[in-house]
């Protein structure tokens, strides 16, 4: 199983010519059927894609539709044990608690990896290994 960062919706949804390689591997990604997210992705897609200082926004409905799609993947709920295991990881690998949420939530629903470009790619946080799938 597979865990998808924000920044794989983000670029599935990207209509910036720049962006149109990471778009095209983004969607082959989300054609998946073993991939998994959480609540946390799914808002930060919310805010960033609805976001009026974006270039491109998308409407409210949109996003609102398109988090509903995403929603057929396991999501793992915000919950105090994640955010104690998330405080934890922090500690232990001097991430970002928003980094560590990502890699305990993905633990949480059994994935083994985690699809991030924001995280060191091949980095394996106790068994949780990152991919940079944009390189």
């Amino acid at each position: 199983m597979r865990f998808v960062d924000t920044t794989v919706l983000l670029y599935a949804i990207s209509r910036d010519r720049q962006e149109r390689d990471k778009a095209k591997r983004a969607n082959e990604i989300l054609a998946s059927r073993d991939l998994a997210l959480s609540v946390q992705v799914l808002q930060e897609f919310y805010v960033q894609a609805t976001r009026s200082s974006q270039p491109d926004p998308i409407t409210h409905e949109q996003a609102v539709e398109l988090v509903e799609s995403f929603m057929r993947f396991p999501v793992a709920p915000i919950t105090v044990g994640l955010m104690q295991a998330a405080l934890a990881t922090r500690r232990e690998w001097g991430i970002s608690y928003w980094d560590a949420a990502i890699i305990e939530a993905g633990r949480s629903l059994g994935c083994n990896v985690a699809l991030s470009e924001d995280l060191s790619d091949g980095e394996d946080y106790a068994g949780v290994r990152v991919e940079n799938p944009f390189r």
